[in-house]
């Protein structure tokens, strides 16, 4: 018997109901014993090759098991054609090759090992080690796999120019700083591990010249094609040559003195972050800084205690992620899609949990001698990760105060109202010029800065410049504050952020009506949060820039009903699409279309319908293709993100078909 449009309706409430109430429960059942929710944060490759170069320099390699895991790991992750990529999934680079291919016979695999055999083929088919790009020679160079002369110059002595120059390091995007800080030290001072035998050995595999007698000065510039996505700038060039010709002269009492500054800068990052660090790569390297300096010292054998903190082990190996963890981020987007499915009260123990993570990772001071030491404010800031780590994000930041503010009416003793507007000053003094955010810091000298990106593999890395996601998250967090907080002493200068992040996100609409994402993939992403703040800026969902995006998202939708990207279109700023839709780009694509005038079409149904099909009886959903990136090139796993995202669309969904 058919059934009449209100059955229909109820039917299609009852689906969603049962829907959610399964995603709640997984949700729940994953949630860690600190009310966080701790999932993998891996995916780029080249990063676990680093860790185990760094640790076989000390001498304190990791147990034998977990050794064996990382060789699983390496085993999973290399490509059909013998190389590995820069991260899963991705065609082979000629830097995650000789880097991985370095690091297993650093665990003790031989090099007739028929896996080894391939990747060897593969790299010296592609120029071999000489043709890695500068981050690749200057790992090889500490492992005395590489000559210095074949290292582009990076001079401690640049940290004692005037820090007012725009070219100062201390004006570069953190984590290039934090990365370039102690490269500087370790170039500063010619670090390199005594050569044995298994090294020596390894020099005879990696390049397709012998080592003895091989020209390392003409390869500073080399890099191979394939892994180019940022050609060096002829600016960069020039300034490497002139870097070239002040080390050809540079007196033992400058260097001195500016090793002795940068080192202090090191000891002030590790104090800051408990030996954390701002990122896997400058914790790898600051570790290397204490042993060059106080061997066998204690600052060493407190970087080695947090080692672990980066490891995940996972089904296919242990791999180090890009991060300590993303707790803070996720545990954050859950609280907002457990608080939009209006059921806050039937899973109370897990709001109480969540809350407390919250409550207990907020950023209660500024660092010590902050200005000496390059940093801005963090009182009142959340993190990436846990409040351990030290460095405040502006989108960590929103998006706590966003989930503190939420859970207000649902937890017995809500963060105060002191560290509300604490978080609430802290974004409102990010806000860079433009009208838009950034992430760690207002961005500190000009966008012309990003010509001298030696990286040759990473786009915008030397600027911190406003982005699409962090100014929506920045703009709905004080939407929410002023509704709670409307008469505080910050109203003006709340409105005026707002109407300026405002003009910030309309401006950067494409024509197509999108939005690029610089930190999920890619347009999906982008334009779930560009519509979020401007819907939260007052912008109607008729608006005519809400119609052109959500024109734009239904142009996109396959015909499985859901939305799905790849990498390709972040690499090359166009929407490159999978083969069949993908959860998470699905909620967010239907996370969008609910806040537009669209909110009801067949398009929205079916990507509700998609969700629902795809997820699994325990309320969980498949894995899929990574959906983060970073910095343009390299995606990155956000493990939580198909339960928190699917959860929270449905819900949205839900809410609309009640209303």
């Amino acid at each position: 018997m058919t059934k009449t449009m209100p059955e229909a309706r109820q039917a299609a409430q009852d689906d969603l109901s049962q829907a959610i109430a399964l995603a709640l429960r997984h949700l729940q059942d994953t949630q860690s014993p600190d009310g966080s929710w701790h999932g993998d944060y891996g995916g780029p490759v080249f990063l676990l090759p680093t860790l185990i170069a760094a640790t076989h320099i000390i001498g304190e390699p990791f147990d034998r098991e977990t050794e064996r895991d990382f060789v699983r790991y390496f085993r999973h992750e290399q490509n059909p054609d013998g190389g590995w990529p820069l991260h899963t999934g991705d065609e082979s680079y000629v830097y995650a090759t000789a880097l991985c291919y370095v690091a297993q016979r650093l665990l003790g695999v031989p090099a007739d090992d028929p896996d080894l055999q391939r990747g060897q083929a593969w790299l010296l088919d592609h120029g071999g080690a000489a043709d890695v790009p500068p981050w690749g020679k200057f790992l090889l160079a500490l492992l005395n796999l590489y000559d210095y002369d074949g290292v582009m110059p990076m001079p401690p002595e640049l940290w004692l120019l005037p820090d007012g120059l725009p070219a100062h390091p201390s004006r570069f995007w953190c984590h290039s700083r934090m990365v370039y800080l102690p490269m500087s030290y370790l170039y500063g001072i010619r670090a390199q591990a005594p050569l044995t035998p298994v090294l020596r050995a390894i020099r005879g595999e990696i390049f397709c010249e012998p080592f003895e007698g091989f020209d390392f000065r003409a390869t500073q510039t080399r890099c191979a094609p394939g892994d180019i996505y940022v050609p060096l700038s002829r600016l960069y060039r020039v300034m490497n040559r002139l870097l070239n010709g002040y080390e050809a002269v540079a007196g033992k009492s400058l260097r001195d003195r500016a090793n002795a500054f940068v080192l202090d800068q090191v000891r002030q990052e590790d104090e800051n972050t408990n030996t954390i660090c701002i990122g896997p790569i400058n914790k790898v390297l600051n570790m290397l800084c204490w042993h060059f300096a106080e061997p066998g010292g204690p600052r060493v054998a407190a970087h080695r205690a947090q080692l672990p903190e980066y490891l995940w082990k996972g089904a296919h190996g242990t791999h180090m992620q890009g991060y300590n963890s993303s707790q803070l981020w996720d545990t954050a987007f859950a609280v907002q899609a457990i608080c939009a499915t209006g059921r806050v009260g039937e899973v109370q123990s897990m709001a109480d949990g969540a809350h407390d993570y919250i409550e207990r990772n907020q950023v209660l001071e500024d660092t010590p001698n902050r200005a000496l030491y390059y940093r801005d404010p963090s009182k009142g800031g959340w993190p990436f990760s846990n409040r351990k780590h030290g460095w405040p994000i502006s989108d960590c930041t929103a998006e706590g105060l966003k989930s503190a503010i939420a859970l207000q009416p649902h937890v017995e003793g809500p963060i105060g109202a002191e560290r509300l507007h604490d978080a609430a000053d802290l974004i409102l003094g990010w806000q860079n010029g433009d009208g838009g955010w950034p992430t760690y810091e207002r961005a500190r000298t000009l966008p012309w800065m990003e010509a001298l990106n030696p990286s040759f593999v990473f786009a915008d890395i030397m600027v911190d410049h406003s982005y699409v996601e962090c100014t929506s998250a920045c703009l709905q967090a004080l939407v929410s504050y002023r509704e709670g907080y409307a008469d505080t002493v910050r109203a003006a200068r709340i409105e005026q952020a707002i109407e300026r992040g405002r003009a910030f996100l309309l401006k950067r609409q494409r024509a197509d009506g999108s939005w690029i994402g610089s930190w999920g993939i890619c347009f999906t992403y982008g334009t779930w949060f560009a519509i979020s703040g401007l819907r939260a800026a007052g912008l109607a969902a008729d608006s005519a820039s809400i119609r052109r995006a959500a024109a734009f998202l239904i142009a996109h939708q396959l015909p499985d009903g859901g939305w799905g990207e790849t990498i390709e279109s972040c690499k090359r700023g166009a929407y490159t699409s999978c083969p069949d839709g993908q959860v998470v780009m699905t909620s967010w694509a239907v996370l969008s279309l609910l806040q537009s005038d669209e909110a009801d079409s067949a398009a929205v149904q079916s990507g509700v319908r998609f969700l629902q099909d795809r997820q699994k009886g325990d309320g969980s959903w498949p894995d899929e293709t990574i959906a983060g990136v970073f910095n343009r090139t390299c995606a990155i796993t956000y493990d939580n993100y198909r339960k928190i995202f699917g959860l929270w669309a449905l819900a949205a969904a839900e809410a609309r078909l009640r209303a």
